[in-house]
């Protein structure tokens, strides 16, 4: 094969260029990272402070790289650090850029331990320390610094839950990265899964192998794509688990007889294939706003038949193939995506190389589940949430928290099987409906020995039917990482649609059709395969599909709605939630630690307010205390140990409201529970105050004629307590109870009382 040398293959090209070979031989090494940066920056405890300027100089050059390789900008910041207010004053921000990218290259060389405030203080100078502190908070809480799953950041989760309470519904990439990260903010964390395993769309299946061995086989999600910056390689990293890079470059392409496809007519069809791209880019630039209505599929197809390119049938067979290579890369057909906005996120595209991990990506997911309690079998079907919280159903058990992180594939959303009480905002539903969700199939066979050769890991085979274009388009050869034999071959496009209702039998005796057409000839006798599964990942309840894509007439605004949280109550993460990395498991990890930092903020948000609430109350309860002592120092009505006070702009009306006050005098030191048991009333305690004595006043809310008709009641006191309990089904209360029900009565007494007095005040004039 000879495809068009590009530095890493991007989404349209899952091939990467052959001049790179010779430098991708060795399995990839993501250890040799560290060397890498402690080359640059030196050991971890370099007095940072005692260097020349030179060192300095090239030392915050290498971290500014370092910096730029993660998605930081080496001379600005964030969106999220302008909306997080990282910056006392603008003046500060050339240093605070220095220390967030020292900071970042410090985690990065050193990803297996926890990075703290300490270690960075050994290399800053403590002039600094405030806009450190600043930076280091930034980066930790945001899930750029100290995430993953080594121990050092596991044995920091604190042992009390101090932030609240939330339900995580599913157990994937973004749950599970959520739930971590929430643990480690000093959350309450459940997770809810409705499989009998973690992982969702990430599944590696245990097969048998030659000779009972067992073979890790990745049946969903199975490539990390590009390598720099990611944070699934930060997991593996830490775990001392090695990647295996993807020789795209050894990828032979077979025509549907067999015979292999002439490198040059391959790389010629490629070429055709990349301009028919860029067409459709100044295309869609020339049309503006009309692009959006536009499909991907449409318009190649008008461009290949305007230009008159692959006009023979072996030259459409091989643009078929990478139509089927396009159509695998965002899990959707062409003619379902937007030429407009189908390629949005190629800016944000990792870079480095594609990597199988070994021994399958089970081994994150299960590293990922520890210390994180999950229950399984919890298939949610509502969420209800609201300012008291949530409350999530599952089967006939209900779980109650403060917030709910929902992280179900957007399969699930659009087929309403969740219902949400009060129902999601239309903007929200409204991108459910527009955003595109595909599918991609396979089969994974395991065989007693390798019979395509050790050193391939890709090969393609093209096919005659262009609507059958994706059926077995392209096979990957797990035989390095998975622990034994296995071909895994894709479907894609149309053709995964159709691979879910055919017979399983019927597939693989297709498949082994095609592999007989390409080995048989070569004189390997192909030998049957000892186990093999087909994936139905659209036909799965809790998935319904693969991964997301930009139909027509939407766009990556929608993954932002679909991201938005719901009243600080209900959150959404995904890779369907992820603008920049959608369709891709980092994306999904990535969206998890982006809800968890929201989760935080919102928390601390809603602490404020109750304080600030909190805060009004107490000095709204402080001013009707001491307006109720002023008011009842001359009330309107007053016999025995009763006073009353009522709005004065409403004596005439008997059902105006007012509020009473009940007096009782005790001995200093006795307490009220000791006089009612005593069985002494109000009228036997009744003598006036002395310095010996101290005053407990009960209250209640009651009518103007109620007021008149307890004060014709004969008997004494507990004759009028008797009617005011029993007859009139009123209760006493303290002055706290009766300032919270009464403030607003209490309030416009006291404001009609001055209004009086201003009143009276006014001089009469004289005529």
């Amino acid at each position: 094969m000879a495809p068009e040398a590009t530095p890493t293959p991007p989404r349209r090209s899952l091939r990467a260029a052959a001049a790179a070979a010779a430098k991708r031989a060795r399995p990839y090494d993501e250890a040799a990272l560290d060397d890498l940066l402690s080359d640059h920056i030196g050991p971890s405890n370099p007095r940072r402070r005692n260097r020349t300027l030179a060192e300095r100089e090239r030392e915050t050059e290498t971290e500014a790289m370092i910096a730029l390789s993660l998605g930081f900008p080496i001379d600005a910041l964030l969106d999220e650090e302008l909306r997080a207010g990282v910056l006392p004053s603008p003046s500060h921000q050339n240093d605070y850029i220095v220390l967030r990218n020292h900071i970042l290259a410090r985690w990065r060389a050193d990803v297996r331990s926890y990075l703290t405030r300490s270690r960075i203080r050994e290399t800053v100078s403590a002039e600094y320390d405030g806009l450190m502190c600043r930076a280091f908070d930034f980066l930790l809480e945001q899930g750029h610094i100290n995430f993953g799953v080594s121990p050092s950041v596991r044995s920091r989760f604190p042992e009390e839950h101090t932030n609240g309470s939330v339900l995580v519904v599913g157990a994937g990439l973004a749950g599970l990265a959520a739930a971590g990260q929430l643990l480690g903010f000093g959350f309450k964390v459940l997770v809810l899964e409705g499989r009998d395993r973690p992982g969702g769309r990430v599944y590696t299946q245990r097969m048998a192998g030659p000779g009972g061995s067992a073979i890790a086989v990745d049946l969903g999600g199975s490539v990390v794509t590009g390598i720099h910056a990611n944070p699934l390689g930060v997991l593996a990293r830490q775990l001392g688990v090695p990647l295996h890079n993807i020789r795209w470059e050894n990828c032979p392409l077979y025509r549907p007889d067999g015979r292999a496809v002439d490198p040059r007519r391959d790389h010629e069809v490629d070429s055709v294939f990349n301009s028919l791209l860029e067409k459709a880019s100044q295309l869609r630039e020339m049309m503006g706003a009309f692009a959006s209505d536009i499909s991907l599929g449409s318009a190649m197809e008008t461009l290949r038949r305007l230009y008159g390119v692959a006009r023979s049938s072996e030259e459409r067979e091989l643009l078929d193939w990478h139509f089927a290579n396009l159509e695998y890369a965002n899990a959707g057909c062409l003619s379902d995506l937007s030429v407009a906005y189908w390629d949005q996120d190629d800016p944000y595209e990792m870079g480095g190389d594609h990597c199988f991990l070994a021994g399958g990506n089970w081994r994150l997911i299960h590293a990922m589940c520890r210390d994180v309690p999950v229950l399984y079998g919890k298939t949610v079907t509502s969420i209800s949430y609201g300012d008291a919280g949530v409350e999530v159903v599952a089967g006939d058990q209900v779980f109650q928290a403060d917030m709910a992180l929902c992280t179900v594939p957007l399969g699930v959303l659009k087929s309403g099987s969740i219902r949400f009480d009060p129902p999601l905002p239309a903007r929200k539903l409204e991108a459910v409906r527009r955003l595109g969700f595909g599918l991609l199939n396979k089969i994974a066979m395991v065989f007693p020995y390798v019979f395509w050769g050790e050193d391939t890991d890709t090969f393609g085979c093209l096919n005659e039917d262009s609507r059958k274009r994706g059926e077995f388009f392209l096979f990957y050869c797990y035989h390095t990482v998975s622990g034994g034999p296995v071909l895994v071959a894709l479907v894609a496009g149309e053709a995964a649609i159709g691979f879910e209702k055919t017979d399983p039998v019927v597939m693989l005796h297709r498949v082994l059709a095609v592999l007989r057409g390409i080995y048989c000839p070569k004189g390997v006798v192909l030998p049957d395969p000892i186990q093999t599964i087909c994936t139905r990942w659209g036909s799965d309840p809790l998935s319904l599909g693969s991964y997301s894509h930009i139909r027509v007439g939407s766009s990556g605004r929608d993954y932002d709605v679909l991201a938005e949280d719901v009243g600080g109550r209900l959150f959404f993460a995904g890779e369907a939630t992820s603008r920049q990395y959608p369709a891709t498991m980092h994306g999904a990890f990535l969206s998890g630690l982006r809800e968890a930092s929201c989760i935080l903020s919102a928390s601390r948000r809603r602490a404020e307010e109750q304080m600030e609430t909190k805060k009004c109350l107490q000095r709204s309860a402080k001013l009707c205390v001491d307006n109720l002592g002023n008011l009842f120092g001359k009330p309107d009505l007053s016999f025995g140990n009763f006073s009353f006070i009522f709005d004065p702009a409403l004596k005439v009306d008997p059902k105006a409201m007012g509020l009473m006050r009940v007096s009782f005098w005790l001995p200093i030191g006795e307490t009220d529970e000791r006089r009612c048991n005593s069985g002494q009333g109000p009228e036997e305690a009744s003598e006036p105050p002395g310095p010996e004595l101290q005053a407990l006043h009960l209250y209640t809310i009651l009518s103007r004629e109620q007021a008149y008709e307890l004060q014709l009641v004969s008997g004494g006191d507990l004759c009028k307590l008797a009617l005011l309990c029993r007859n009139f089904s009123l209760k006493l209360m303290g002055h706290n109870s009766a300032c919270a029900l009464g403030n607003s009565l209490i309030t416009s007494i006291a404001n009609a009382r001055k209004g009086r007095r201003r009143r009276r005040a006014v001089a009469v004039p004289k005529f």
